[in-house]
């Protein structure tokens, strides 16, 4: 996202604070072990950490670049970005609360 106009730098700022506000909103109302804040908050906080870059700075600034030793890799990501990655994987592996309508329909057939 190199080279963006205000318009786009402003659309990228209030969708990724919009999503964290639906991702917080969600995560409060699911209450289901730690494994879902947890994910919740480094999602968010990522997300939050690169629209405050945008805001600041003007642009997110990646600064990991994984090639090492002869190996080069393409992708070069933040801290941010990481958060946001570890987050999305937690919540997917997050256990769900249980529906009790379809859990006594399942008991009873």
């Amino acid at each position: 996202f190199s080279g963006q106009s205000e318009v786009q730098r402003t659309a990228l700022i209030l969708i990724a604070l919009g999503i964290s506000a639906v991702v917080a909103f969600w995560a409060l109302r699911q209450g289901s072990g730690r494994l879902t804040p947890v994910a919740a908050g480094l999602l968010i906080g990522g997300a939050l950490g690169n629209a405050l870059d945008r805001m600041i700075y003007g642009a997110v600034v990646d600064f990991l670049n994984m090639s090492c030793c002869g190996i080069e890799n393409p992708f070069v990501f933040n801290l941010a970005d990481v958060a946001i990655f570890l987050g999305a994987i937690g919540l997917m592996f997050a256990p769900q609360p249980q529906d009790p309508t379809i859990a006594d329909r399942d008991k009873n057939g």
